[in-house]
């Protein structure tokens, strides 16, 4: 997949468990586990917004798009 969850990176440098995160955002610590793992296919603009006010960060320090080794999308 092109695009890489960085969430895990971001709570080692605030030093915040998942647990905690997900107690401070509102959602299940599973849903935290799936969006670390990149095994969800979006994220609601409303989760974004209450993980970035929780971690301090920008949407961009939790994702990234790294190219297929494909080529370009068509």
């Amino acid at each position: 997949m092109a695009i890489v969850v960085n969430l895990d990176v971001m709570l080692a440098r605030r030093k915040m468990r998942s647990r905690e995160l997900a107690a401070a955002v509102g959602i299940t610590e599973q849903n935290i586990s799936l969006l670390k793992s990149g095994k969800v296919r979006g994220v609601r603009f409303d989760t974004l917004e209450r993980i970035c006010q929780v971690l301090q960060c920008q949407p961009g320090d939790l994702l990234e798009y790294r190219p297929d080794d494909g080529g370009p999308a068509p």
